[in-house]
């Protein structure tokens, strides 16, 4: 990814530019980095590998609009999963092009199928159901690999919750034959209506987050509330090292 189109922020390569610039020739992984990723990938070097590693790291989250403010003085904006899934699916369609979901129960993909089939008639689109388990074996990969491979998908959606998305996409990036390979998670239930997104108003106020607290405050309480309090924490300890770094340089100068 071309320099100008990320802001170094958090030690991640943020991507600040139009999505339409993700649409090339070349082989792009694209991964999403929120709080609760940041966090977690503190203390999960192979999940912070294969952030690092995207060609692409979409600002999917308020907390990171915020560091981008208060650490580089930069506006950025946020782009959640569900954007680039939308954007993706319209050129798609534009296109006739190809898709394929790999993760979701099978009820989950049919409904999108189904959706795909009534709002996006001249996309291709294809799905498999890994095995539900904590850790794939060799043979669970090989045959995600040839499901996803036999189809040739343009577009490849994962969507087996973070960090195991991510780090599978990873691994296998160069194995899979598909020039756009996004990790996103719970848009998988969005667009199948199996959960529902937090609306517009939400989204526009940056407040999409405390929508999703709200409807599901058992499941989502620790990802916003403790993760959150721990991701101020770093925020804080890295605005007062920035400080302290620029008062020695001041000093020395």
């Amino acid at each position: 990814m071309n320099k100008s189109r990320v802001l170094e922020c958090l030690g991640y390569p943020v991507f600040t530019d139009e999505l339409e610039s993700l649409l090339t020739k070349n082989k792009v992984l694209v991964n999403t980095i929120n709080q609760y990723s940041y966090c977690i990938a503190q203390q999960d070097p192979e999940f912070e590998k294969s952030l690092k590693g995207s060609e692409v790291l979409l600002p999917d989250g308020i907390g990171i609009v915020l560091a981008a403010k208060l650490l580089k003085k930069r506006s950025i904006k946020k782009i959640a999963g569900a954007d680039l899934h939308s954007f993706l699916l319209k050129k798609m369609d534009d296109e006739c092009g190809s898709c394929f979901y790999l993760g979701a129960s099978i009820e989950t993909l049919e409904k999108i199928e189904a959706r795909i089939h009534a709002e996006y008639p001249n996309i291709k689109v294809g799905s498999y159901s890994p095995p539900y388990k904590k850790k794939f074996t060799e043979q669970d990969n090989r045959d995600m690999l040839k499901q996803v491979n036999q189809f040739r998908p343009q577009v490849l959606f994962i969507g087996m919750t973070a960090p195991k998305q991510e780090k599978w996409a990873f691994a296998h990036k160069y194995e899979l034959d598909s020039n756009i390979i996004c990790s996103i998670g719970a848009v998988f239930d969005f667009y199948a209506g199996t959960v529902k997104r937090p609306g517009k108003i939400w989204i526009s106020l940056g407040l999409e987050w405390l929508g999703r607290l709200i409807k599901e405050p058992k499941r989502m309480w620790k990802r916003y509330i403790y993760y959150g309090a721990i991701f101020g924490f770093y925020l804080v300890k890295e605005k007062i090292n920035s400080l302290f770094k620029l008062g020695r340089y001041k000093f020395a100068n």
